[in-house]
């Protein structure tokens, strides 16, 4: 045999074993010790207006390429950042920032207070990002020192301080700036490969303490995609759906994260009368508006099943909306659920029978049957749909599960029942769910809820400090005699609180000790700083 035919041969072996070794997943994507791949911003999400902060980039999460006035710690008080020092008015309408000197921009231009204020006012102004409605504006006193003036008092408005990212004011495009952001945190941003991927540097000028990572690649793969990377040992960490928490992937370890996140069923609370939302959408749903429907669902379901079943034994029940953990949960508002027989006695007596023996009731020749809708793209939301549907059916109530994405969803969420996931730190969450002034506005308010005495629970917590509030936030769900819980006037069918699941490498350690409870999204990188690389990748 020639030495051609030898050397063809060799590489016919060659190209041979190299697809076997992707045919049976053993695929590496080639990474140093000092880089980290992670398929895990928001779930897996692309941020559509890219990566600009007043567009909504990593609302409620860590903008990793911006900086913010103030962090969150794990428990979930304050800590400064951008801010040097800062203080509030009496009646929690004026909010001061004095800002640290010195810090720049990656482009070296110094972020100074016309930056900050210019970010809140144009964030206000887009609508996309934190709920800034009940900012007047934001005005820079001098360089270093900007000021926040609200329309009403808002103890709760220093949690907005922590999450918006600050933008240069000088160079800031809408339309440019998203694809190619300059900002003043612990990454810089190298490129944008769309559909894909991102890629960021470390900023070997920030402010505040270093990676031992310089390079930050976030993949845009999630459910099945960010699973089979996970196995193919393409990453070191990839989020995943609670349907695959009890899966194995060698040489990865699955981390549940605590989170603040919970899952509910909105239940419009009011009749269908013709009237619309500010889209043109109708409001109120003829079946759901009635009291009766609304208890009997939320005594005869039984969530201790749903979160064995559909949130895969990861979940907890939850009755209110607010995540245990929180300082303003009620936890008194349990309720003895899966109580079929209390759930068909609330139906009789609000005259919701089955005359003809369909198994289905109805009221004055009324169905007890609506649609609940879910995205498609969340296994655990289509699990819930399903198995509450599954579950109705022995209360005499018909539901048809309906999956779709957002833009099929949108025009139902004022008229038909939604599979929604709520979770954050700002307590002001329930007055956007709960309060009358937010009926019809985008996704604020979809049960449509309409109670005066809640709205004065609200109002109240908005004027106290934060800490006397959180009574007050507790009483919106059940204050002895009023309330949205199942005793009062079960606006809606909440039902258990979940972890966030992550796949992470043997590598890697994420420090779990120091990990942000997650908000509704995921927040994994608000503790990046303390990740470390425990043994090389290439061992």
């Amino acid at each position: 045999m020639n030495k051609k035919h030898i050397i063809g041969i060799i590489f016919v072996i060659i190209i041979i074993f190299l697809g076997c070794s992707v045919y049976f997943g053993q695929s590496h994507v080639n990474r140093a010790d000092d880089e980290l791949v992670v398929a895990a911003y928001s779930q897996g999400g692309e941020p559509e207006s890219g990566f600009d902060p007043i567009l909504g980039w990593n609302k409620y999460a860590e903008p990793l390429i911006q900086s913010t006035l103030l962090k969150m710690n794990r428990n979930m008080t304050y800590k400064k950042d951008l801010a040097e020092y800062y203080e509030i008015s009496d009646d929690y309408k004026t909010y001061t920032v004095k800002l640290k000197p010195g810090i720049k921009f990656t482009d070296n231009t110094t972020l100074d207070a016309e930056d900050v204020a210019f970010t809140y006012n144009e964030a206000k102004k887009s609508g996309s990002s934190l709920d800034l409605s009940n900012l007047i504006d934001a005005v820079a006193i001098n360089d270093t020192t900007v000021q926040f003036n609200l329309n009403k008092s808002d103890s709760a408005f220093i949690d907005k301080l922590a999450y918006i990212g600050i933008v240069p004011s000088d160079s800031y495009n809408n339309e440019t700036y998203g694809s190619n952001p300059v900002g003043s945190g612990p990454w810089k941003f190298v490129q944008w490969d769309k559909g894909q991927q991102v890629i960021l540097e470390k900023n070997e000028e920030y402010y505040g303490n270093q990676s031992d990572f310089n390079k930050l690649t976030i993949l845009f793969e999630k459910n099945e995609a960010a699973f089979n990377a996970a196995k193919n040992h393409e990453l070191d960490i990839a989020a995943v759906p609670l349907t695959y928490a009890n899966e194995t992937v060698d040489g990865m370890k699955m981390y549940l994260l605590d989170s603040v996140e919970v899952r509910g069923i909105s239940l419009p609370n009011v009749n269908n009368t013709g009237e619309t939302n500010a889209e043109g959408n109708p409001i109120g749903n003829n079946v759901t508006s009635d009291i009766s429907i609304r208890k009997a669902l939320n005594y005869g379901i039984n969530r201790t099943v749903l979160c064995e079943g559909a949130l895969n034994g990861i979940g907890v029940p939850n009755y209110d909306g607010i995540a245990h953990k929180l300082p303003w949960a009620n936890n008194e508002t349990a309720i003895g659920d899966g109580n079929i027989d209390e759930a068909k006695k609330i139906l009789e007596d609000g005259g919701w029978k089955d005359t003809n023996g369909d198994g289905i009731r109805e009221k004055n020749g009324l169905k007890a049957s609506f649609k609940l809708y879910y995205s498609a793209n969340a296994p655990e939301r289509q699990a819930i749909a399903v198995s509450v549907s599954e579950q109705a059916k022995e209360l005499g109530i018909e539901i048809e599960p309906i999956g779709g994405n957002w833009d099929e969803i949108d025009p139902n969420i004022n008229s038909q029942p939604v599979v929604w996931g709520f979770g954050s730190t700002d307590p002001t969450t329930i007055w956007s769910e709960y309060h009358s002034s937010q009926i019809g506005k985008g996704y604020n308010n979809p049960s449509i809820v309409n109670n005066s005495i809640i709205d004065s629970h609200i109002d109240a917590a908005l004027a106290s400090d934060l800490e006397s509030s959180y009574s007050e936030w507790s009483n919106v769900v059940w204050d002895g005699s009023n309330g949205i819980a199942p005793v009062g006037d079960a606006s809606w069918l909440w039902i258990g609180e979940i972890k966030y699941g992550y796949f992470v490498d043997d590598s890697l350690d994420i420090s779990n000790d120091t990990a942000l409870l997650q908000p509704h999204g995921g927040d994994i990188f608000g503790n990046l700083k303390d990740w470390k690389r425990v043994s090389s990748i290439n061992n």
